[in-house]
């Protein structure tokens, strides 16, 4: 069982930035395919990026492209998800998700095995 958690949100004003972490406890991280997803209140999960198993590799959700970034540090089985020039459609709980099937990381959420419990990002209008 990979326990994954995440940290780093928070309330910031429109045009800000966070920097949310996701540390896991997985043996083998450098086997998975990480993602990070978010839900807004009423709305469905909805892919954000993602970053294959070597880090050389990224894809991200149009509504977030160029301003968020996400990265990963394999030594510390860590991934983090840079995000500048926050919305308020930006405001969601942001969960990260690894995967350790596939071979073309996917986008899609039933892809992935393992989930964090979320970390609240806010950002008011």
């Amino acid at each position: 069982q990979v326990q994954l958690v995440e940290s780093g949100g928070g309330l910031v004003q429109a045009g800000g930035s966070l920097r949310l972490s996701c540390a896991t406890s997985a043996r083998s991280f450098s086997y998975y395919n990480m993602g990070w997803f978010r839900q807004a209140p009423g709305k469905e999960r909805e892919f954000v990026a993602l970053i294959t198993r070597s880090g050389t590799i990224t894809d991200y959700a149009i509504s977030v492209k160029d301003r968020f970034t996400i990265s990963r540090d394999n030594a510390k089985n860590m991934v983090y998800l840079q995000m500048n020039s926050l919305k308020p459609e930006d405001t969601a709980v942001y969960y990260c998700a690894a995967d350790w099937k596939a071979v073309i990381p996917s986008r899609r959420a039933a892809v992935y095995d393992y989930w964090g419990q979320g970390t609240q990002v806010t950002v008011p209008s």
